[in-house]
Formats: C-alpha cells, sequence, structure tokens
C-alpha cells in the first residue's frame, strides 16, 4: 500500500535564533506546515520546503504565557490557534501579501517554460505571508487538547472543561461545557440510562473531531476512552451523550479515520486499539488491534513503551504509530503491517551492534501522503544545532520521510487489472516490464500456458488481458516512469495515475489536467493549450477504455461537472474529446467491459454505456446514460464510499449452466462502504427474463435488488471480466484484501457434470486465507497473488566514527521497494478440502494442473497440514491428513510430492506422514514400476531411517540394478556408495561422488580423471600380459580408491557381483557402447574383468551379427563399392557435403562408400599417396622403436596436423562441427586449387570422406579397441579392425599371434569368424571386399599357424616401471598403421610437422571427453 523510499531528508533552516522544534502541524490543504518552538511560530512551505515567516515571542510576554504547546489551523487555513503552557489561546492570522512571491525559478536562455501560465506564480513560487497575533485568549487553566472543526475550535483543560471557542467572534462565541454533567454509557438505546463521569479530577487527554460519525473521540486522563456525540445541532452540555469503550482502561491517544469511520487509540501496552461505532446501537465496537508480535519482533514486541502518536494518512488507507521508546511502524487501516522501523538494519548496524530507536516528538503527513515530516526527539547534549561551515544554515530536527504507495489508494477502479502501479510523488512503479512484449492481440476465450521464461520480446499468449507470467514475473526490478517535469512543475502533487490493461500506457493526474505515457514510444503526451489543462480538476479518478482515458473532471470555466473521454492516439486537446455534462460532482469511476460507472456525490449510482464511433481520423467515443440507481437510503454519507465496481459476479449459478453467455454481463454492482462490501444483484426475478430475445439494451434496464453485506474489514475487491471455461472457479471468484486478517475468496460452486446442484448446497462460499505479502493485484488463471515489500539496505560502512552521528545515511538504511509474488491455490484447496468439498477441490485442482508451480502448491499444502497436525499439543478431533493425502493421490506427482515433504521436515513427524500417505516400501515399489528411479531414491533415504538395514540393502538393490539397466550413471554411483555406507554399518562416511553428470554420457564414454589406460608399446610386450590374471592398469585418483579400499570387504564383494553380471549382460548382448559408457561412468576396471572372461562371455560367437550390430551402434556407414556417380566435392571452390546427408541412414548397407581413411597421423602419409609421392614397400611392425625418448601427453582420438591439409576429417565432422581446428575452409580452397586433381582423384577423396561415421563414435572405438587388446579379446580387436577398415589393428593382432601363446581355440574361432565375414561381405555387403582382400593374405598364414599349433615360450612379467612411461600416440598410431598400396614414411620424416598441430587437436579431442584431461599411459 504505502512504501518507504531512499533515505530520509533533514530539514535546514536559514534562522540563526531558532530554537529546537517541538510540534509540526500541517494546514488542511497541505501546502503549508506550522512548526512550533518554545517561543516561535514558523511557517514553512511544503514544495519547495522552504522557511516562509517565523514570529518570535517578546520575552515578557513569553513569561507570562509560557512556553508553546500547541497549535492548530482553522479549516480555511487562514488562521492558526496556538496554546501555552499558562492557559492561554493565542489566534494568529495569516494575511497573504497579494502578488508577492519569496522565491522564483530560473529558467535557461530559451526554455519553453512560459511564465504567462495560469496559476504560474503560486506553484512555483512559495507565496509571502505574515503572522499577525490577532487575539489572546486566557483559559486560566492548563490547556490539553486542542481540536478544530469547521466553524468551532474546541478546547480541553485540565479542569474538566470543554471550551467551544467560536472562530470569528471569539469574544461572545465562546461555551464551556463541565464533562461532569454529560452523560455517559455503554451504548445510546434509550433503555439505558446514561451514568455520569462522577470524578472532579476527570479531564480530557486527547482529542479528536471525526465529521463522518459527527462527534468527537476522546482519552480520559485515567486512560478510560470514549465517543461522545451531540444528540442534536445544538452543542451544549444537555445533548451531548457519551460512550465508553469497556474493555480499555490504558489509553494514552486518539487519531481518527474519517474515510472508514475508525478510531484508533493508542495504549500504556504499545497496541493500538482500534474502534468503530455500530450503526443501530450506538456502541463502541471493536474491530482490531494493532500490535507487534512476538515472532516477528522477539526482543522489542513488549518494551515499546506505550504508544505516543498515531497519525492516518490523507487518503485515509494506513496509519503511522509510533512509541515513547521511539521507532515507527506503518499499518494499513485492517491491521497489516507495512514498515517497522525496530527491526532488521533499522535497529542494526552492518556489524550487528544494536541502534538507538528514532524517538519522535511530532509528526505529520504531507501532500498526498508522498512525504511524512517528523520532529525527532533530540536528546538535549544535541540541542545546540551544530553550525553548518558551508552555508550557514542549520540542521534541526525535522526530517522528510519519502513514500511511494499504490495506485488503488486513491484510483480504486485500477482493481480489475493485473498490473501493479506504484505512483511516487514525481515518478511511477510499474511491473509490466517492457511494453514492446504486450503487442500481440488477444483472444477472449482461453488463457494461453504461461512459459516463465525472463527474455524480452514479443510474447505471444492468446489471453484477453491477461500478461504473460514472465512479464509479471520475471525479475524483482520495477519499470520506473519519470513524470515529464513540465507537468510536474505547475500540477504537483500526482493525485491518481492509471494503466491500461495490456501494460502499455499509463496516465497521471496532477492538481489540474492530466497527462499520459507510451510505453512503447516512451513518449508523453501533455496538452498543446495550457489553458485547458488549468481549467479542468479531474475528481473521480482515470481509467483506461482500449484506446480511450475517461474520466470525470470539474470545468472551472462552466462551473460544470463533465464525464471526458479523450483518444489516446489523438493530439491531447477537447476537440478530440466526448464530453458530457453530468449532474452532481463525480466521486468515483469504473469501467467494466463496455459499461462506466459513476459514483457521484448525492449517493446514486449511475451507468453509462460507451462505444467506439469511427469519424474520419480520430475516431471518437459516445457515451450515454442507461440507469440511475439512488443509494441514499444505504450510504449515511458520500465520502464513506471506497470503490464502486461493476462484476458479473452473482449468487445463482443457474443462469450461468443454463445461458453461459450471460456470464459476462453487468450483474450486480460491488461498493466498498467503510469497508463493508456491499452487493447490489440485478433482480431477475419479474418477467423480464423471458424477453431474452427481445431488444438485447433491455437487460441492462433491470433493477437491482436490495443490498446484500458480503463482507467485513474489506481494503480492496479484484474481479476480472474475462471468461475462461477452464478455470471458472478462478474467474468467476470475487477476492478481497482485509488487512490483518489475510484475504478471502468467494468462490462459486459448480455441480460436477451439469449434475442438478444440491438444494442444500450454497451456490458461492467465502474462504479466508493468510499471505505473508501486502497483495495489489490477483493474476487468476495464474492463482498468483502479487505485491511489492520494503527492503533496506545499510551504507554505514562508508562513513567514519567520527562523522557518523550526523549522517541520516548512518542512522538510516536506504529503503528500496522490491516485487514479491505468492502462490495461494493451496490455501483455497485446503480450505474446500476442510469443510469437505473435496470434489469441488478436486475440480480446481485439475483445472490448475498445468501450471509450472502445481508441484509445489500440492507440497505446500501436505507440508504445512503436517506441520500442524503432527506437532499439536492436543488430539486433533477430526485431522485433515489423511484427507489432503487421498486427494493428493488423485494426481499423477503423488509420489514426488510426498517424498520432497518428507524430505523437508524432520525425522519426528515422518511416522505421522507415512501413517496417512501409505509405507515408503510400498511407495517405493510403485516409484519402481513407474520407472521413476530419481523419486525411488530419495524413498531409499526415507527407508534408511526407518527400516533395518536388512531392508535398506534389499530396496537399494533392486533400486541399483535397475538404475544400471537404464544407464543412468549418476544414480548408480549414489547407489555404490549408499550400499558401501549400508555394509559398513555407517561409521565412517561414505566417499563423496561426483554430482555432476555430462547430459550425453550415453553416447560417450567419459574418462575419470586421472584414469590411466596401458597399451603396450610393442607386441612382445603386450603377450606377456595375458598371462597375469590383474592388470597393470589399477584406475587411479577417486574412482580407484574406491574399488581398491575393503577389497576383502563383503559389501564390495556384493557390489562388484552386481557389476560383473551387468557387464556380463551388455557383452552378451554386444552393447559395447553401453559397456563403455558403464566402465568409464562408474570406473569399472573393464580389463582385468575381460582378461578373466576372456573364453567366456568376452567371446564371439557371431562375427556377422557382431559386426552389424557395431555398426548400428555406433552409427558407423556401411562400405560400397565405390562408382563415379558419387558427386564432387568441391564446386565453386566451396566443399559441398553430397555425402553427408545420409549420415543419418548409417544403419543401411549400400549408402555409403568406404575408403581407408583415417583422421589419425596416419593420413599424412596416404593422401601423399594420392599425389602419387610414396613408394609401397611394406613396412615391418616394430620399426618405432627408436622412438621411445619422444614422451608425452598421448591422448587417444584422432588429430589433425597442419601439415596434412588435406585430411579434412569424416562427412560427419563437417555437418556437425568443422573438424579443421580452425574453422576455415579458404586453406582447404587454396591448396586444392593449385592442384592438378584428376576425375578419379576427386572420386577417391569424396569416398575417403564419406567412409567414417562420426568422429566421437571414432574415438570410443578407438578407446575400446586398446581395452580389448590389452585384455587380449582378440576377437572383438579384429571386429573394430574390421569396422574402423584399419589393416594395421590386422596386422598387429595377427603379429600377436603368431608369437605368443594363444589359445588354438581363439585362433580357430577367428579364422571361422573372418571366413563368415567374408562370406556375408560376397553377398550382402560387397563393400568390404577390397578390404577383405587386402588381409586376405594374413588369414592365410592365421589358418597356417592354427594347424601348426606352436608351442607357448615363457614370458616374464612386464617391469612395472614402464608402465608409467609414456609415448606420443602419433608415433604409435604411425606405426601400427598400414594401408594397401601405401607405406607409411618414418614418422621422423613428418613429426615436426604434425606435433606442430598437437595443442589445437587437444582442444578439439577434449570436447569429447568433457570432464578434462586425461593422461594415457602407454607401457
Amino acid at each position: 500500500m504505502y512504501f518507504l523510499s531512499g533515505w530520509p531528508k533533514r530539514l535546514l533552516c536559514p534562522l540563526e535564533s531558532l530554537e529546537q522544534p517541538l510540534r509540526i502541524q500541517t494546514d488542511p490543504q497541505r501546502a503549508f506546515f506550522a512548526v512550533l518552538s518554545p517561543s516561535q511560530l514558523s511557517i514553512w512551505y511544503c514544495r519547495p520546503s522552504v522557511l516562509i515567516v517565523s514570529y518570535k515571542e517578546l520575552a515578557k510576554a513569553a513569561s507570562q504565557f509560557g512556553p508553546y504547546k500547541e497549535a492548530e489551523w482553522r479549516p480555511d487555513s487562514t488562521m492558526i490557534a496556538v496554546s501555552t503552557a499558562n492557559g492561554y489561546i493565542l489566534f494568529f492570522e495569516i494575511p497573504s501579501v497579494r502578488d508577492k512571491y519569496l522565491y522564483e525559478p530560473m529558467y535557461p536562455k530559451g526554455s519553453p517554460h512560459l511564465k504567462g501560465t495560469p496559476h504560474y506564480k503560486e506553484e512555483q513560487c512559495a507565496p509571502s505571508l505574515n503572522l499577525e497575533v490577532k487575539k489572546v485568549l486566557d483559559l486560566q487553566a492548563s490547556i490539553t487538547s486542542l481540536q478544530s472543526t469547521l466553524e468551532d475550535l474546541l478546547v480541553a483543560t485540565a479542569d474538566g472543561f470543554l471550551h467551544l471557542v467560536h472562530w470569528d467572534g471569539m469574544t461572545n462565541g465562546r461555551k464551556a461545557i463541565n464533562l461532569c454533567t454529560v452523560p455517559f454509557s455503554v451504548d445510546l438505546q434509550s433503555s439505558r440510562a446514561g451514568s455520569f463521569l462522577g470524578f472532579e479530577d476527570v479531564y480530557i487527554r486527547d482529542m479528536e473531531y471525526c465529521a463522518t460519525l459527527d462527534g468527537f473521540a476522546v482519552v480520559f486522563n485515567d486512560g478510560r476512552v470514549g465517543f461522545i456525540t451531540p444528540m442534536s445541532s445544538r452543542f451544549t452540555a444537555e445533548q451531548l451523550h457519551g460512550v465508553w469503550a469497556q474493555d480499555v482502561v490504558d489509553g494514552t491517544c486518539v487519531a481518527v479515520n474519517n474515510k472508514y469511520r475508525l478510531m484508533a487509540f493508542g495504549c500504556a501496552n504499545g497496541s493500538v486499539q482500534v474502534y468503530t461505532i455500530d450503526t443501530t446501537t450506538g456502541a463502541m465496537q471493536f474491530s482490531h488491534k494493532l500490535e507487534l508480535t512476538p515472532k516477528q519482533y522477539p526482543d522489542i514486541w513488549n518494551k515499546t513503551g506505550p504508544v505516543k502518536l498515531i497519525r492516518w494518512s490523507p487518503d485515509s488507507c494506513v496509519v503511522m504509530v509510533t512509541w515513547e521508546c521511539g521507532g515507527l511502524s506503518l499499518w494499513s487501516v485492517f491491521g497489516a503491517q507495512l514498515i517497522c522501523t525496530l527491526g532488521g538494519d533499522f535497529a542494526y548496524q552492518s556489524d550487528g551492534a544494536k541502534k538507538d530507536p528514532l524517538k519522535i516528538s511530532s509528526m505529520t503527513w504531507g501532500s498526498e501522503g508522498y512525504h511524512l515530516w517528523v520532529i525527532d526527539g533530540i536528546s538535549p547534549s544535541n540541542m545546540k544545532p551544530e553550525r553548518d561551515a558551508s552555508n550557514e544554515a542549520r540542521q534541526f530536527g525535522i526530517l522528510q520521510f519519502h513514500f511511494i504507495k499504490s495506485a488503488l489508494t486513491v484510483n480504486p477502479c485500477m482493481s480489475n487489472q493485473e498490473q501493479v502501479l506504484l505512483q511516487g510523488e514525481d515518478r511511477l512503479y510499474l511491473n509490466c516490464g517492457d511494453a514492446t512484449q504486450a503487442q500481440s492481440p488477444r483472444n477472449t476465450s482461453a488463457h494461453a500456458e504461461h512459459k516463465p521464461t525472463r527474455e524480452r520480446g514479443p510474447f505471444s499468449d492468446g489471453s484477453l488481458d491477461s500478461q504473460g507470467l514472465s512479464t509479471l514475473l520475471g525479475h524483482r526490478h520495477w519499470h520506473v516512469v519519470q513524470i515529464h517535469s513540465t507537468y510536474l512543475e505547475s500540477n504537483w502533487p500526482i493525485r491518481f495515475s492509471a494503466i491500461d490493461k495490456l501494460g502499455q500506457n499509463v496516465a497521471v493526474v496532477g492538481k489540474f489536467g492530466f497527462a499520459h505515457y507510451s510505453l512503447l514510444t516512451k513518449k508523453w503526451k501533455l496538452f498543446g493549450n495550457i489553458t485547458q489543462e488549468q481549467n479542468m480538476m479531474v475528481t473521480g479518478g482515470l481509467a483506461w477504455w482500449n484506446d480511450f482515458i475517461v474520466l470525470a473532471c470539474y470545468n472551472l470555466n462552466d462551473h460544470q461537472e463533465e464525464l471526458r473521454v479523450y483518444l489516446r492516439t489523438s493530439n491531447l486537446d477537447n476537440a478530440f474529446a466526448h464530453i458530457t455534462k453530468v449532474q452532481a460532482d463525480t466521486l468515483l469511476l469504473s469501467v467494466f467491459r463496455d459499461i462506466v460507472i459513476l459514483f457521484r456525490a448525492d449517493c446514486s449510482i449511475c451507468l453509462y454505456s460507451i462505444e467506439r464511433r469511427p469519424e474520419g481520423l480520430n475516431p471518437t467515443a459516445s457515451i450515454q446514460v442507461l440507469q440511475e440507481v439512488s443509494m441514499s437510503r444505504y450510504i449515511p454519507h458520500p465520502f464513506l464510499v471506497v470503490s464502486v465496481t461493476l462484476t458479473s459476479v452473482r449468487t445463482e449459478t443457474g443462469i450461468t449452466l443454463k445461458m453461459p453467455q450471460q456470464a459476462c454481463e453487468a450483474e450486480s454492482i460491488m461498493l466498498n462502504l467503510a469497508g463493508q462490501l456491499i452487493m447490489l444483484q440485478r433482480d431477475r426475478s419479474g418477467p423480464q427474463i423471458r424477453d431474452k430475445d427481445n431488444n438485447p439494451n433491455q437487460r441492462k434496464h433491470l433493477p437491482f435488488c436490495a443490498p446484500v453485506v458480503l463482507a467485513q474489514s474489506v481494503e480492496n475487491v479484484w474481479t476480472t471480466c474475462r471468461i475462461n471455461k477452464q478455470k471458472r472457479h478462478l474467474l468467476e471468484a470475487l477476492w478481497l484484501s482485509c488487512g490483518g486478517a489475510g484475504m478471502k475468496v468467494w468462490l462459486p460452486l459448480f455441480p460436477r457434470d451439469h449434475r442438478k446442484p444440491h438444494s442444500f448446497l450454497s451456490r458461492r462460499i467465502m474462504l479466508p486465507f493468510h499471505i505473508n505479502i501486502y497483495p495489489l493485484a490477483v493474476l487468476f488463471e495464474d492463482a498468483l497473488v502479487l505485491g511489492a515489500v520494503n527492503d533496506t539496505v545499510l551504507y554505514d560502512c562508508l562513513y567514519t566514527q567520527t562523522s557518523a552521528r550526523e549522517h541520516l545515511e548512518v542512522l538510516f538504511p536506504f529503503s528500496i521497494v522490491e516485487r514479491t509474488s505468492q502462490i495461494y491455490l493451496h490455501h483455497i484447496l485446503r480450505q474446500l478440502l476442510v469443510r469437505n468439498l473435496g470434489e469441488q477441490a478436486l475440480l480446481l485442482a485439475h483445472s490448475c494442473a498445468t501450471l509450472p508451480y502445481f508441484p509445489h502448491v500440492l507440497e505446500l499444502m501436505l507440508h504445512e497440514v503436517l506441520e500442524e497436525e503432527a506437532t499439536s499439543r492436543e488430539p486433533i478431533p477430526d485431522p485433515l491428513l489423511p484427507t489432503v493425502a487421498k486427494f493428493i493421490t488423485e494426481f499423477p506427482l503423488f509420489l514426488q510430492t510426498v517424498v520432497h515433504c518428507a524430505r523437508k521436515t524432520e525425522y519426528a513427524l515422518w511416522n505421522y506422514l507415512f501413517a496417512a500417505v501409505g509405507n515408503p516400501k510400498d511407495l517405493f515399489e510403485e516409484c519402481l514400476m513407474a520407472q521413476d528411479l530419481d523419486t525411488a531414491a530419495s524413498y531409499l533415504i526415507i527407508l534408511q531411517n526407518m527400516e533395518v538395514p536388512a531392508v535398506s540393502r534389499q530396496h537399494a538393490t533392486l533400486l541399483f540394478n535397475t538404475a544400471l539397466e537404464q544407464g543412468k550413471w549418476d544414480l548408480c554411483r549414489h547407489m555404490i556408495r549408499f550400499l558401501k555406507a549400508i555394509g559398513s554399518g555407517e561409521t565412517e562416511t561414505p566417499p563423496a561422488t561426483p554430482t555432476t553428470q555430462e547430459p550425453s554420457s550415453s553416447s560417450g564414454f567419459e574418462f575419470f580423471r586421472h584414469r590411466s589406460i596401458s597399451l603396450s608399446q610393442s607386441a612382445e610386450n603386450l603377450h606377456s600380459k595375458f598371462n597375469l590374471t590383474k592388470t597393470l592398469s589399477m584406475p587411479s585418483g577417486p574412482s580407484g580408491k574406491r574399488w581398491s579400499k575393503d577389497s576383502d570387504c563383503a559389501e564390495n564383494m556384493y557390489i562388484d557381483m552386481m557389476l560383473w553380471r551387468h557387464a556380463r549382460r551388455l557383452l552378451e548382448e554386444i552393447k559395447l557402447k553401453d559397456l563403455g559408457c558403464f566402465a568409464a561412468q562408474l570406473g569399472f576396471e573393464l580389463i582385468g574383468w575381460l582378461c578373466k572372461e576372456r573364453a567366456r562371455a568376452a567371446r564371439v560367437d557371431d562375427f556377422v551379427f557382431a559386426l552389424k550390430k557395431l555398426h548400428k551402434d555406433f552409427l558407423w556407414p556401411f562400405p560400397v563399392i565405390p562408382s563415379s556417380s558419387i558427386n564432387s566435392p568441391f564446386k565453386n571452390g566451396k566443399y559441398k557435403t553430397a555425402v553427408g546427408e545420409h549420415l543419418l541412414k548409417s544403419q543401411s548397407a549400400d549408402t555409403f562408400v568406404n575408403m581407408d581413411m583415417d583422421t589419425g597421423v596416419s593420413n599424412t602419409p596416404r593422401s601423399r599417396s594420392w599425389l602419387g609421392t610414396i613408394s609401397s614397400s611394406q613396412r615391418e611392425i616394430d620399426t618405432v622403436s627408436s622412438h621411445g625418448p619422444h614422451m608425452q601427453d598421448a591422448f587417444l582420438s584422432p588429430l589433425l596436423s597442419k601439415g596434412d591439409e588435406c585430411s579434412i576429417g569424416s562427412a560427419t565432422d563437417l555437418t556437425e562441427t568443422s573438424s579443421m581446428v580452425d574453422g576455415d575452409w579458404t586453406m582447404v580452397d587454396e591448396n586444392f586449387s593449385s592442384l592438378s586433381l584428376t576425375q578419379s582423384e576427386l572420386e577417391h577423396l569424396s569416398l575417403e570422406l564419406a567412409s567414417k561415421g562420426p568422429h566421437k563414435s571414432q574415438v570410443q572405438l578407438r578407446y575400446l579397441l586398446h581395452i580389448f587388446l590389452e585384455a587380449g579379446c582378440l576377437d572383438w580387436c579384429i571386429i573394430i579392425g574390421l569396422i574402423l577398415r584399419e589393416s594395421s589393428v590386422i596386422n598387429q593382432v595377427f603379429s600377436i599371434m603368431q608369437s605368443s601363446d594363444i589359445d588354438g581355440e581363439i585362433c580357430q574361432n577367428i579364422k571361422t569368424g573372418l571366413y563368415a565375414v567374408d562370406k556375408w561381405a560376397s553377398t550382402d555387403c560387397p563393400g568390404y571386399k577390397p578390404f577383405l582382400n587386402i588381409i586376405k593374405p594374413q588369414i592365410q598364414k592365421l589358418s597356417e599357424i592354427a594347424e601348426e599349433q606352436v608351442q607357448p615360450e615363457a614370458f616374464q612379467p612386464v617391469n612395472p616401471s614402464k608402465v608409467t612411461e609414456q609415448v606420443n600416440p602419433r608415433a604409435e598410431e604411425s606405426r601400427t598403421s598400414s594401408s594397401h598400396g601405401t607405406n607409411p614414411q618414418s614418422d621422423a620424416g613428418n613429426s615436426g610437422a604434425s606435433r606442430h598441430e598437437e595443442d589445437k587437436s587437444k582442444t578439439e579431442d577434449e570436447d569429447s571427453f568433457q570432464e578434462g584431461s586425461y593422461d594415457c599411459v602407454v607401457s
């Protein structure tokens, strides 16, 4: 409602002899304020805040009168009455010097500000005033209170008298009434005779006049409070009557709210009791209490001292309270706390030290509530104001606090909108973000799904007048619009503001005229003719209707009330306005669809229809009177009406079901009368309802029924005129904000499936609920309340300790306003369930199930009910938790909701929760059946706490196996840790597992950091490994420790058994890709396990099937015979991926061309062979022993070298990401333009490009190849060699088989397998034939070995120190690769060129691992 902004300011006084001020009192128009010191009266101007005149009492008179005490202005601001300590009243007259001004604004030359504008002087410059003592009145008794009424000044004295002094005829117009003669009773009913006060020394300590109740709220010196009202117009003792408030005995002060007819009495215990008058009996009726709670302010709530001052804001929407011990607190009219300076940054410094609270001796609100003027009671040691060296001005204790407030406080017609609009004295705060977002046309039917994104841009949600959630909730910052300075200069302060439904345009109203601003164009529109602006004063607020601004104003020229409609797009001029004359003053205005509703000063409501008329360039709107309704019987005073709005809300829902087209009609008038919400429905009981087919305008003239009171203590009302069949509950409801009592919703109840409604079931139900924010707008479909909240920032560390006392930046934190929002759906669902309306709750919940935070709603509801019931001290006769649990089971999110709620609740409440929702074991099994493993893992934590270890192990095993099958590696790692923790009796904390999981982990192996892969440096070394049962390539690092630690522990054995079983299954089903992921993700020791399983699970039975399966798994293209129909890869000097388009179809056998091409280093010699520069001699396998000294970090992956410009990489690389390291293809173009390539060479090249699968697959296959070589699974090595079509791999395997102790069965198996592949290639895949022909001699040699059965030699284990040696993989790859018709040169020839590129290529490889760098140890 109201929010503090920035730091307070301190006023500087230009006078030397100024005393410390005691009182501050603003005049009724709030343009001036009087400051009272012990012997001085000063009058200040509000804007600018400057001293106008100061009156100093002479020493002789000052000793006679005594120090000044209180001041009171006359209602027309022409006189001030000042009371003194010795019982005198001084009447000061304030004659203004005509056309004389103290200040004049200076404008730069050529500025558009014209001095000839009307009212220019009054607005810009402080007027010159004089102060003259006109009359002194001696009442011969100490004066305790002054109060001004229209004609008279009321003075209460300590001798128990009430004096009535006439402002004009002060000599003869004085009456004195003895309070002892005024009868007091509990109420005004005639049956009870009034009792007199009966004490001699009772007098009035404080009093305030209430115009709307026509009487005085009084506080007596003994702490009792009451209300005195004159029984007739004559103000005499016999005609006065008083009523008591029986419960208050410690009253200290009083303040009256005229608009809501409330009396706030401050009490000695620090609370404020708010009373109203019961209109039927005349008794004082308790309304609510304002008090700090021990929950929010545990250290101060009962130490505030008595209430010192209470001040209602000018618009009567908020009240400021201060205590004897200091501090300020701001409350809404019905008790919602908005600000309190006794806690948080106001009370504590940034280092945690407690500050002294600000003690206030007097305060008053400034114009429109934008400022609060405060006199801080400074201790006597600081009484002397310090001189400011810079400007000789004095700082004394007047502070000015700045506020921004909601537009709802003054323009309640804003309540049917979904934006939050706050207005400050010179700026507006909007929550609708950039207006560019809201340009899409809206349709009236369905509300599109909101996607809560933060992007700013045109969004297309198809809802009428409802902005996207992203716009209204996207961020915490406000869109601040500075009000045009030209308009503000002559029309300060801003009185009303309004925003249109799309949040694109705002309009503001100052003292005269109005101006509007477009958020799309970022421009203001002001009146071109300033006289038109100054002749119009808006009285009843303003509202937007489509592109028109509708406002009720008073024409100062014609002295006529008018209703005007201005078009936004045309110039701001009366020539383009539609003007309708109105009979009486308009107090409130509101727009509902195409109806304008006015509430007038004669207590009548007038409805107008408004329609657009396209006439020429500028369309206009025409207005016609529809209906007038007199409310004078029900409204005692027109000023009491807070808001008037038309709604489509009605009590009978039968019509809605039969005739949905009438649901959007203006069915009822909602009137907030001093906090009472009154509803007037259209009377459909007569014969009119049958004539519905006649003229449609006839329906609008239906009379209204007698008013019904819907609710009390209402501050704001929100309804919408939109229709959404899916969310009828929310859109046809009425939302009320009730201050300290929270919110209420008047919800419609619909019979299910259009059944006949129950006769006993009410058509609507009022549900109360509490929210933690002050509501400023309701998003109907999104089940959200939007609000704003004050936040503070401390800057006291910026100042040194010496100067700290004077700086307000140290005394006060900087106040900012933040946007906030809250979900309310769970409150409503819960209230419906409490009232056994589960069916309605289900209907409502299902309509909102698509909201992104719906799971959170269910969780909140379950959590709140659980906390309340499980921690209740008394047994609950009818617990709600079982009902809520049953309700949540209706939704698919039931399992997650329960477990999330349990995890956020303490363990002690779990038994109570699961007694209602079901056994966690059953819920765990349901999760497994539903394949929801993450939720199942959460249940496992609950089972671990609630069950014995055996049960949790059993369930963990189930989950672990399922997670392995589904490849949920992150979960698997957690499960391994969990199982170990159970096994070790949870005596030590299980090792931490990485929580990040690579999104594409199912398609790429992840190497753990520091994972070592041993490669044999030469064939002889490799052979010796086959006899080892345990390999030397134990993983090091965290994953390795996990496997080596507690290896004899039964729990580890248990886990290993499960992992082995899973690995065996993957291998048997030929899922090599999954096996690689599994090993890399879980740090599984694949090589050691494969060594054991070499003759069992790791043996290949069907080579052809395995080959096909790998092609499919790794998306590797089958080779086809080259033909001249392949497109040339170079056309117009640019690369054309002719074959790249077929990559996704790589399962089919005839799509791809094959050449033996590798993106590794071995490309270099092979590419040169195309240019005929390489001889074709065969190269021995182990010629690379000379490269031993060149040790480097090795990456098992294909690398590019800059010397090898022709190795362009696979076709997939070109379609996914360029495999050229710098991504620049111009280099290739230049090289090839200088070469003369024949057709066959181009063909050859294009086939090379198409022969490879994805780059990632290549990395993975090479990784697996090294693993299988290491483990001695030679049949798998052969298959991978075939897929990669690298004869070097086959040669290496064959050389191992020739020179080592290989089981003859393995040789036989490989031979049989290769023959089967050859046979299959002949019939189904001829593309493999060229490659098979190259290795044919090797196969024949193999069959000879199989027949000879060479005796094995004895091999010694490899020296372990060699394992740590690292070798350049280029040398290794160059060594082991050979191809048909080409002999790679010695690597020394090109190693310089190739290593030159190494750093760049490393970066490319790391992309495929995404886990950092990995060292590969080559033994």
